[in-house]
């Protein structure tokens, strides 16, 4: 699989996902430096960086690098393997699966940035398009609000500003920027006679009060004030992270064998004894499970 081709697939569709590459890798283990492998946000591994027991604690840390956004260095070593203390950026995880070796995976997010909506044909609308593009954020030019865009910000100077903020809201735009001195900005807002919630996502005047004057100015305290909102978790999670729902509907079990939680797919080991399931981290597991019911029964 072309995986670099595959990433920008993903990307293209606004879909999130984990880089995973094997960076450390000491036998036995079947992975090797450089093995890699996309992670889905269901924990779908596209790509190889290990075995059953590696493939399980990828997906769980995926799936938290994918919340917090953070690259991790993830180290999976064995019961006996060296003590290795967590911290910042590393995770270490006892796999009692590995039958020896240690392997260490870095975890990177691809998330999709946020989608900037910028109206009007004005000066300050140009420079906050041109910095919104250099912060890496999408930005969208034009009068109509859709669904999928974080924020809008309007720097027309005038016309119909209160249609489009009502629209911006009604897409769910999670920030609403006018560009208007105070009294002005006030006037629109009582015209649209908002509840609480909606009121508190509208900025007028835009951006924050760091005595701006000239478009370039303004354009950078509206910035400020978006990366604040952005950082501070403020606005709503546009990432797209499937095609159907199935991709946000996991499964999370613990391996009756070895303890071990478990992110259940297709793939998974799987056992149903007497109508009740039962998934493992690999198939020893599930192996030694049934050698264990039938000495039992």
């Amino acid at each position: 699989m072309d995986l670099g081709a595959r990433a920008a697939l993903l990307a293209s569709e606004r879909r999130a996902f984990v880089r995973a590459t094997v960076v450390r890798a000491q036998q036995p283990t079947s992975s090797a430096p450089g093995n890699d492998a996309i992670v889905l946000a269901d924990g779908t591994i596209e790509g190889f960086v290990g075995g059953h027991c590696v493939q399980n604690s990828v997906r769980q840390a995926a799936t938290e690098v994918l919340e917090t956004g953070e690259s991790l260095l993830l180290r999976v070593l064995p019961d006996d393997g060296p003590v290795y203390p967590d911290v910042p950026g590393a995770r270490v995880v006892t796999n009692p699966c590995l039958s020896g070796g240690a392997i260490e995976i870095f975890l990177q997010p691809c998330l999709p940035a946020p989608i900037v909506r910028v109206v009007g044909e004005t000066p300050v609308a140009d420079a906050v398009a041109s910095f919104a593009e250099s912060l890496d954020l999408e930005v969208q030019r034009g009068p109509t609000p859709s669904v999928g865009e974080s924020a809008v910000v309007v720097a027309s100077l005038g016309g119909d500003e209160p249609s489009v903020i009502r629209e911006a809201l009604d897409a769910g735009a999670g920030y609403v920027g006018l560009v208007a001195s105070r009294s002005r900005g006030a006037a629109i807002l009582d015209e649209l006679d908002l509840d609480p919630e909606p009121r508190a996502a509208v900025h007028t005047p835009a951006g924050l009060p760091i005595g701006a004057r000239t478009p370039s100015e303004i354009a950078v305290s509206i910035l400020a004030e978006l990366v604040r909102e952005i950082r501070g978790g403020q606005l709503p999670d546009r990432t797209v992270t499937g095609t159907t729902g199935s991709e946000t509907a996991r499964l999370t079990v613990v391996d009756p064998v070895c303890g071990m939680t478990v992110i259940v797919d297709d793939e998974t080991p799987h056992l149903q004894i007497d109508g009740e399931d039962y998934w493992f981290c690999a198939p020893g597991c599930l192996r030694a499970y049934e050698k264990e019911r039938a000495r039992c029964s």
